[in-house]
């Protein structure tokens, strides 16, 4: 079988695991000519203001998540090689397994990349990994990188 992916996305959040996952995928990306799409996604903030204080307005949570979110993009591409790779960048709020799901159906990747990250035993329980929620429920065929 001589499979050749044209599309290539990987999902970031900043962690070592997802910039790992970030360098496999621009290889990846390099070795077969395929373009590279990058995405965050983050989950909409419930009362990260704390217990005191008042919620910020949703343009100052806005403005806040969209510069942590470019960030977050900009540490991923400068730390690969990007050279010579068609690439594109998506910044998304929403629960991120669905999110990376939905953005490979509608992009029509061919291999979604993401790191697996040691969540702590709570949450793995509670939310289970994005890792392996988007092994079990992506329509492309999924690597996961230590």
């Amino acid at each position: 079988m001589d499979w050749q992916p044209g599309m290539v996305v990987v999902g970031t959040d900043g962690s070592s695991a997802s910039k790992r996952a970030a360098g496999v995928a621009a290889a990846i990306a390099h070795k077969n000519g395929a373009a590279l799409h990058v995405i965050t996604v983050v989950r909409p903030p419930e009362g990260w203001w704390g217990i005191v204080g008042s919620p910020p307005t949703p343009g100052a949570m806005a403005a806040a998540l969209a510069d942590a979110q470019r960030d977050i993009i900009d540490a991923t591409t400068e730390a690969i090689d990007t050279t010579g790779l068609t690439i594109s960048t998506a910044e998304e709020v929403g629960e991120p397994a669905e999110v990376l799901i939905d953005y490979c159906e509608r992009e029509n990747a061919d291999l979604l990349v993401v790191g697996k990250r040691g969540a702590g035993l709570i949450e793995r329980l509670v939310l289970g990994s994005v890792a392996d929620r988007v092994v079990h429920g992506a329509s492309c065929p999924v690597l996961v990188v230590p």
